[in-house]
C-alpha cells in the first residue's frame, strides 16, 4: 500500500532524526536520491546543462547539494538563485567547489537546459509561486525536462490544491513518505511521475492518505467458499434506469454481475432491457422492500424524478449505495438516520449540490469536500473524478484510487462503478473498502478497454473488462 503523510507528520519524523544523526546528514541523504533520480531522467551526465532553481529554503539546499553531485561527474550545473542573501549557504559552496556556477542570465539559461530542477519552495510552501518564480517556472516547462525536489512549487503539499500559478513536472523527487497533495489533483497532474527517496522516517501506522496497490486489492477481494450458495456470495437489490433511461439499469446490472455478487435483483421498469442483456437477473416490479432478500441496495442511477423507492431503500437494514439521481433527494437527516452503512457516489456537480457550493470549487479542493462531505452526511463517501478519493464516514486515512484513464469520462460508465461496488458491499465488505476496491476494479477494466495506447470506449466495454481486471489483481 502506498501512504502519503501531512506535513506535520513529515517533519516531526525528520526532527526525531535528524537529533540522532550528524548535522546535514539528512539533506545529503535527500540530495543523493534526487541526484540519481535527474541523471536517469536525463539520460547522460557528463556534458548535461542543469538548471537549479533554488528558494531560500531547505528545498534550494536539496538542489544545490544534488547540483553539486552532478557537477562533480561532468554535468555543467547552473544555480538561478531567487533569493540571492538567503540561499543555502553550504549547499552554494558545495555547488561552487564542484564546478558549478551562479546564474547571470536565468532565462537564457534555462531555454539552454537539458534538464530543470525545481527548487523554490518547499512541502512547507502556501498559496502560489511570486511573479518572478512563476515567469521561470513557465520558462522552464517549455524548455526542458522539470524535475521538482520533493513536490512542484505553489501546490500545496496537504491538500493537493493550487491556488495560483504553480511549476509543472515532468517527475517529482519526494522524501521521506508521499504526501497527499501528490496523489490528489489539481496538484496530481502537475507532479509527474513520482520517485520516492527513503531518507530513513519512522512514520505512525496511521497515515493521512492511502493508494491500494494490486496485493492490498486481492487480500480484500471476495471469494466464494466451496460450501458458498448465491446467498452466501451476496445479493445485491439495484434501482436504477427509467423509460427515457433503461440503459443506466443495464449499465448497474452489468458492474453489479461483473462485480462478484451471487444473484442481482432489479427493480425499476427497465426490466425488458436489462433481461434481454442479462437473463440470469432476478427481476421485480417493486416497491424494494417486496423485491425479496437482498445484502445491499445501489439506487439512482438512471431514475429521473422517481425518488419513491428511495424511502424504502433507506429505510432498510442493509448497506445502501446511493449515485446520480439518486443524491437529489438526500439529505443529511435522511442519511444519519440510517443504522447500516451508507455509501454515496458523486462527481464533482453533484457533490458541489450536496455541500451547496460550486463545482469548481469542489475540483479546485477536491481533499476538503469529500471530507466534508463524510462528516455532514455521516456516510462513507466516493467522490470521483481525475483522482477518485474515498472517505469513511467516521474520518481516517482518505483513499485515493491509483488506477483509471481519461478514456474513462464516458456516458454510464458511473453506472457501472455502482453496480460492481454495490456487489462488494454485499459481499460483506465495509463501505470505504467496497467503495476502494470498486473503484480500483473499475480503473483496471477501463485501461483495459482502451488499451495500451488509449482509445475512445464505451461504459459497457468497461464492464465486460471487469472479469480481466479481476484476473489481474489475483494473477
Amino acid at each position: 500500500m502506498r501512504t502519503a503523510y501531512s506535513v506535520e507528520t513529515v517533519r516531526a519524523a525528520e526532527r526525531e532524526l535528524m537529533a540522532r544523526l550528524p548535522e546535514g546528514a539528512l539533506m545529503q541523504r535527500a540530495a543523493a536520491g534526487l541526484a540519481v533520480a535527474c541523471a536517469e531522467l536525463v539520460g547522460r551526465v557528463y556534458g548535461a546543462r542543469v538548471v537549479l532553481l533554488v528558494g531560500s529554503g531547505d528545498n534550494g539546499g536539496d538542489a544545490l547539494y544534488a547540483g553539486a553531485r552532478l557537477a562533480r561527474r561532468g554535468a555543467g550545473v547552473v544555480a538561478v538563485l531567487l533569493s540571492p542573501e538567503r540561499a543555502h549557504r553550504g549547499g552554494l559552496a558545495a555547488l561552487r567547489s564542484a564546478g558549478g556556477r551562479v546564474s547571470d542570465e536565468a532565462l537564457r539559461d534555462i531555454a539552454r537546459a537539458d534538464l530543470v530542477v525545481d527548487g523554490i519552495v518547499g512541502i512547507g510552501g502556501r498559496g502560489g509561486l511570486r511573479p518572478e518564480a512563476a515567469q521561470l517556472a513557465r520558462a522552464a516547462w517549455e524548455s526542458a525536462p522539470v524535475v521538482a525536489v520533493d513536490l512542484p512549487s505553489g501546490v500545496d503539499a496537504d491538500t493537493g490544491e493550487v491556488s495560483g500559478e504553480a511549476v509543472r513536472a515532468d517527475a517529482t523527487v519526494t522524501f521521506g513518505a508521499y504526501k497527499p497533495g501528490l496523489l490528489t489533483d489539481p496538484a496530481r497532474e502537475r507532479a509527474g511521475a513520482l520517485r520516492l527517496v527513503d531518507i530513513g522516517l519512522t512514520l505512525p501506522a496511521d497515515a493521512a492518505m492511502e493508494a491500494l496497490q494490486h496485493a492490498d486489492v486481492a487480500e480484500l477481494l471476495p471469494r466464494p467458499a466451496a460450501e458458498s450458495d448465491k446467498y452466501r456470495r451476496g445479493v445485491v437489490g439495484v434501482v436504477a434506469g427509467s423509460a427515457r433511461y433503461p440503459g443506466a439499469a443495464v449499465l448497474a446490472v452489468a458492474g453489479a454481475l461483473r462485480g462478484g455478487a451471487g444473484a442481482v435483483r432489479y427493480v425499476g421498469p427497465a426490466a425488458a432491457a436489462v433481461l434481454a442483456r442479462f437473463p440470469e437477473t432476478l427481476v421485480h416490479a417493486g416497491p424494494p422492500d417486496k423485491a425479496g432478500r437482498v445484502q445491499s441496495w445501489v439506487i439512482g442511477p438512471g431514475i429521473g424524478d422517481e425518488s419513491e423507492a428511495l424511502d424504502d431503500v433507506l429505510a432498510s437494514d442493509v448497506p445502501v449505495l446511493v449515485d446520480a439521481d439518486g443524491l437529489r433527494f438526500l439529505t443529511p437527516q435522511r442519511v444519519r438516520e440510517r443504522r447500516a452503512e451508507t455509501l454515496l457516489t458523486p462527481h464533482a456537480g453533484e457533490a458541489a449540490a450536496l455541500l451547496g457550493s460550486g463545482r469548481a470549487e469542489v475540483e479546485a479542493a477536491r481533499l476538503a469536500s469529500v471530507r466534508e462531505l463524510a462528516r455532514r452526511f455521516g456516510a462513507t463517501v466516493l467522490l470521483k473524478g481525475s483522482t477518485t478519493l474515498v472517505v469513511a464516514a467516521a474520518g481516517g486515512p482518505v483513499r485515493v484510487n491509483p488506477t483509471g484513464t481519461a478514456w474513462l469520462a464516458t456516458a454510464g460508465s458511473g453506472d457501472v462503478l455502482s453496480g460492481v461496488t454495490g456487489s462488494l458491499l454485499a459481499a460483506g465488505l465495509p463501505a470505504r473498502d467496497a467503495g476502494s476496491v470498486g473503484a480500483y476494479l473499475h480503473g483496471l477494466a477501463a485501461r483495459r478497454a482502451a488499451g495500451p495506447a488509449g482509445a475512445p470506449i464505451m461504459a459497457s466495454e468497461v464492464a465486460a473488462h471487469l472479469d480481466a481486471a479481476w484476473r489481474d489483481v489475483t494473477g
